[in-house]
């Protein structure tokens, strides 16, 4: 019996999701090619100037994707379980990487590496329908992230993030929170006491 088994489990009902019609026998075969790997809190799964050799499904835990400018940490964003984490353009171009990944939990991930997954493409047809699927994915989060920096107030993304993420805010500390609206901390606690404030205001009656 494998013992990887269940822990396989939550990504095979990934795949399953996203590509209904594969069979039990490419499964088979994919699980061969992964492995478990386990992050401490503070870990990194990757630094400035290394080269990503693995894509990643998140088990459990949670992670957060930051690079450096100016001497000050700049986050990009943060991803939870049940979703990829890779260095996408490093992996596919075996070239450093700027940014840094780190575990901001214990974490479990599934994974392959670059060899393994060229092996999957090769061997399984489902596998090259799932990992253009999931690059799209990828792609279409960092296109959002990318279009919401740029067109939304601060108050509209903070706002976006209690709407859409609102247990980042019980889990992850308000400078990194900061850093994600591309905001000082303080500039951050002003946001959230003017929100605050205009939630409070009583309603007027005419």
């Amino acid at each position: 019996m494998d013992m990887n088994a269940d822990k396989f489990s939550k990504l095979k009902a990934y795949y399953k999701e996203l590509l209904p019609s594969m069979t039990e026998e490419s499964w088979a075969i994919c699980q061969n090619l992964l492995n478990i790997r386990t992050f401490k809190k503070g870990e990194f799964l990757l630094k400035e100037g290394g080269i990503c050799n693995h894509v990643s499904f998140i088990n459990s835990g949670l992670i957060r994707y930051y690079y450096i400018a100016e001497g000050r940490e700049k986050t990009l964003c943060f991803m939870n379980e049940g979703m990829y984490v890779s260095e996408y353009a490093s992996f596919l171009t075996r070239t450093p990487s700027f940014q840094y990944i780190q575990a901001l939990e214990d974490t479990e991930l599934v994974e392959t590496n670059y060899e393994n997954l060229q092996k999957l493409y090769r061997e399984i047809p489902e596998a090259n329908i799932i990992g253009r699927l999931i690059a799209e994915q990828m792609f279409i989060r960092i296109n959002e992230i990318n279009i919401i920096s740029t067109k939304e107030t601060i108050e509209q993304r903070y706002r976006r993030l209690i709407n859409e993420q609102p247990w980042l805010l019980q889990k992850v500390p308000q400078y990194m929170i900061a850093s994600l609206l591309n905001v000082t901390p303080e500039a951050l606690s002003r946001v959230k006491a003017r929100m605050n404030k205009t939630q409070k205001a009583p309603v007027m009656v005419y």
